[in-house]
């Protein structure tokens, strides 16, 4: 019987442990000035207390004078952390979560600690946001202070600041989650020195953890402001509460309440020092916890400075109620709770809580620039008062730090000068994260490596300045372009090893590549001894061996000087810098660079794309894209003007594509884009896969684009579409069926079964051809917003209605015949197993008799085609033995509405049953 009674008290003991590390969770509890890793439990509430070495990282810590032992109350108030350099200390208290709202009570007793009988003056901070100012007045008494809070970050600072004579110092710090406490705590605002008062306490003893599971601090009724003549009455029931009460008041504390001794009022006042940005939120909490006969009531009106604010009040028996202020006060405060006249007895209150409310002064700094500024401070271990927020309060921004700021926005970083910083390693990416930077000056360090390419798309960056470091390489393409339309001030002396302009670079590259070929020669040498040697062993052997002639793929380069032969133009990086007018205008910019307008002597416009070193395509793209080009002539494909490779600089130069990408007319993304309607949308079409149709069938070898999508298609100044874009491109042989490559594409236009094979085939092409088919007809992109629709192809195969598939900005002006057939080539052309694709010869021709049924119909009105399509008659082949009458259906039916039936499909492909309903029950064999 013993040892049952030794193991359930030690199954009790462990599960009380198991309790209270849970009740723990999502607290922070410091004991300020304690011996780094060392910790103890409160004798009181269990809580343990830990030492504070580990949040922050300046200050002294301290004991107070024994004189002053005996009124510490606890023992976190024997000792403190004082900060000699008073200009912004601050603890960083984490693991917190962004928008939780969370309790923090710091504690002060200065207890002579110094010898000096001088007690500091200081402010704390929350944030960035004054908390409370100290001026104590007493050596020998605790002062604590709290506050409520969102957090806005996965930390929250603790700041403390000197306002006058002496150190401050501050003895104990706790964090508490509050969970979902306090409705009318939001992210804008936040709660300061909030009261809570027991009322009817039969122990005169505040209550906390582990009563409270939040640890608030409900005082004893004795301490308010106010004298109260009120009887005490308590219960030894329970009282519950709902599960989302916003308030969760302990239930020792609503086991008490008063009531009146003489009388039928309570009456309860306190005065606020004047603030006009502080307000004040009041709560009253009560339950009933007296069994009432039948014939008795308690009913009472509650009066909130003389205005009725509830009447008519009847607590429940054992139930928590909570009346709270809806509105805002900032004067003094008045409650009294009266008596009703039709109830015999006097009205009752259980506790109540006050607590001030402030919206926030300052704004924190944006979470990106804080969190690329801090990975700088990592990085290069820098020991300034880097600590908190860096721009925030404005007065304690970070040295070396410049912010800009604005009422309504977070403070951005927009100046950063860590000159003679003895800064060393390489230029940390961090930099370039820094988004509204306009001035970053890292001079006479000791920085290595090469110049980071991102520190030149830093759009608002006015001034660099990387003079004086150990920076080598080649200075990126974007800062030489900008320094040179004095867009930015580029300040790079004292690197020797560092290329800027044409050849500076050269000396280097021509010294390396002499050394590889030295070694290459020497090693080729020694192997072929060798070989001669083996030969010699196995003469007698061995037989002879035929020589097998191999095929030479021109897919990648051998040379760059076979690079730009032919009839394209060179031009040096100087020219270029005419032709653009110092890179003024940028016109787009894909995965190679940027691209700018320019204009030749002869008043010719050109694209200009220059080839940035941060670009997702590479050197080899770039002479791919080149070679292509100089060899593929056709309207339909964008022609390559020129290039430059002029030291570090590279650039291709092409026809400028006046009206822009397909992509941006079908969504509208500039304002010079306008309305397609079908017979435009058909001739585009027409034409891109023409474009195509010459690379698979035209070029020998055969060549295949790999990215065919709208923003890829250009449109000429006279709304002519050419293919543009062959970075990615890829060459066949003559007797390829596919090529084995990785897989390479944008999404939603990327042909599944390349994707699952690895094989890229023709084919690939027309998967992705028939995806943008499919958005001239609904206007839509491949890849659609809404999550339940996913990509386009997809969601047209499980659609039936024809309103949500075809572009309604068409307002129904189309053939339905024209637009059904041309739904169903494209879903031929997106069918999941490659084999089953048509060519694009075939596409063009299918497409070709589109525009025919769509010009005979006559239903499409032009709207100004002049600039869009000027050629259309002239580019298509009308078949004479084709006529059709106008078939167009009625748009606003959909399968159900319109009686249609796919029965009669049962026999045709998935391919064609989609065609069937996309033209709403014409019959195909008419088609």
């Amino acid at each position: 019987m013993s040892a049952l009674f030794i193991f359930f008290g030690f199954f009790c003991s462990i599960l009380a442990a198991r309790i209270l590390v849970h009740a723990q969770q999502g607290f922070i509890t410091i004991d300020c000035g304690l011996d780094a890793n060392t910790s103890y439990k409160d004798n009181l509430t269990g809580i343990e207390y830990v030492s504070d070495a580990a949040y922050i990282d300046t200050g002294e810590n301290h004991n107070i004078s024994s004189d002053y032992l005996p009124n510490a109350e606890a023992v976190q108030n024997m000792n403190l952390r004082s900060f000699s350099d008073s200009t912004r200390n601050c603890y960083t208290l984490k693991p917190v979560r962004q928008g939780n709202k969370y309790m923090i009570r710091a504690g002060f007793m200065y207890g002579n600690y110094d010898g000096k009988n001088r007690i500091p003056r200081f402010n704390i901070y929350i944030g960035v946001n004054l908390w409370d100012s100290f001026q104590f007045k007493s050596a020998s008494k605790v002062y604590g202070t709290e506050t409520m809070i969102v957090a806005s970050a996965d930390f929250i600072s603790v700041c403390l600041v000197g306002i006058g004579d002496g150190a401050p110092f501050i003895s104990s710090l706790e964090l508490r989650l509050l969970g979902g406490l306090y409705n009318a705590l939001n992210a804008s605002n936040f709660f300061l020195k909030p009261v809570r008062y027991d009322l009817g306490s039969v122990t005169n003893r505040s209550i906390r953890y582990p009563y409270d599971d939040y640890d608030r601090m409900w005082t004893p009724d004795n301490r308010l402001p106010s004298k109260l003549s009120l009887l005490s009455l308590n219960t030894s029931s329970n009282i519950s509460s709902s599960q989302n009460d916003g308030f969760q008041v302990p239930i020792r504390v609503m086991r008490t309440f008063v009531a009146p001794s003489n009388g039928s009022n309570i009456n309860i006042s306190w005065d606020m020092t004047p603030d006009p940005t502080i307000q004040q939120h009041i709560v009253l909490h009560l339950a009933e916890i007296q069994l009432l006969r039948s014939n008795e009531s308690r009913i009472f009106d509650i009066f909130l400075n003389e205005k009725l604010w509830h009447g008519n009040f009847s607590p429940r028996y054992l139930q928590t109620d909570h009346i709270f202020t809806m509105e805002s006060i900032n004067q003094r405060s008045m409650i009294r709770i009266s008596k009703a006249a039709n109830s015999t007895l006097p009205p009752i209150l259980n506790a109540i809580e006050v607590y001030q409310v402030k919206s926030f002064s300052e704004l924190a700094t944006d979470n990106g620039d804080v969190d690329a500024i801090a990975d700088v401070k990592k990085t290069y271990h820098i020991e300034k008062n880097w600590i908190s927020d860096p721009c925030s309060p404005r007065n304690y921004a970070w040295e070396g730090l410049g912010c800009s700021y604005n009422s309504s926005m977070s403070p951005r970083i927009v100046n950063l000068s860590l000159a003679d910083y003895g800064l060393s390693g390489k230029i940390a990416a961090s930099f370039a994260k820094l988004g509204a930077l306009r001035y970053l000056n890292l001079a006479n360090n000791s920085l290595s490596g090469e110049i980071p390419d991102a520190l030149g798309e830093l759009h608002f960056l006015q001034e660099l300045d990387l003079s004086n470091n150990q920076l080598k390489g080649p200075v990126p393409t974007l800062l030489q372009i900008r320094s040179a339309n004095q867009s930015l001030i580029l300040r790079i002396g004292g690197n020797s090893g560092l290329c800027y302009g044409s050849n500076s670079c050269q000396s280097q590259r021509k010294l390396s590549v002499t050394i590889i070929i030295v070694i290459v020669v020497i090693a080729a040498a020694f192997l072929l001894m060798v070989a001669a040697c083996m030969w010699k062993m196995r003469r007698k052997q061995a037989g002879s061996l035929k020589p097998q002639k191999e095929g030479h793929s021109r897919g990648h380069l051998k040379d760059k000087n076979d690079l730009f032969e032919l009839k394209s133009r060179q031009f040096a990086f100087e020219d270029l810098v005419v032709i653009t007018k110092s890179f003024q205008h940028a016109i787009g910019k894909g995965g190679f660079g940027i691209v700018y307008l320019g204009e030749l002597q002869d008043g010719t416009q050109v694209a200009v794309k220059v080839n940035s070193q941060s670009s997702s395509q590479g050197i080899n793209e770039f002479q791919a894209e080149g070679e292509l080009l100089t060899r593929i002539h056709h309207k339909n494909l964008v022609s390559l003007v020129g290039y430059c490779e002029d030291g570090n600089y590279l650039a291709l130069v092409y026809e400028y594509m006046a009206q822009g990408s397909l992509e941006d007319h079908l969504r509208g993304k500039s304002s010079t884009t306008r309305f397609l309607n079908w017979i435009q949308r058909l001739q585009i079409a027409i034409e891109a896969a023409q474009g195509l149709e010459y690379l698979h069938s035209g070029c020998k070898p055969p060549i295949i684009h790999r990215d065919v999508k709208p923003s890829n298609i250009l449109l000429n100044h006279k709304g002519e579409a050419k293919i543009s874009d062959f970075g990615v491109s890829r060459i066949f042989q003559n007797d390829q069926t596919h090529v084995s490559t990785a897989v390479v594409g944008t999404m939603g236009y990327l042909d599944p079964d390349y994707f699952f094979s690895c094989k890229l085939t023709e084919k690939s092409d027309v998967y992705s051809f028939g995806v943008v088919l499919l958005e001239l007809i609904t206007g839509l992109p491949a890849v659609l917003r809404n999550p339940d629709r996913g990509q386009l192809v997809h969601w047209i195969l499980a659609s039936g209605d024809i309103n949500a598939v075809i572009d309604d900005r068409m307002q129904g002006e189309y053939d339905a015949y024209s637009v059904s057939k041309a739904a169903e080539i494209a879903m031929k052309c997106t069918l999941p197993t490659s084999i089953e694709r048509p060519t694009m010869s075939e596409v063009v021709m299918q497409l070709k008799e589109c525009l025919a049924l769509e010009l005979s119909s006559g239903t499409t009105q032009i709207h100004d085609t002049s600039e869009i399509c000027t050629n259309c008659d002239d580019s298509v082949e009308l078949s004479s033995s084709t006529t059709t009458t106008n078939r167009r259906q009625d748009d606003d039916s959909d399968l159900s509405s319109a009686g249609i039936t796919t029965s009669h499909y049962q026999n045709e492909s998935a391919v064609s049953q989609t065609a069937a309903l996309l033209h709403q029950g014409c019959d195909p064999s008419k088609s």
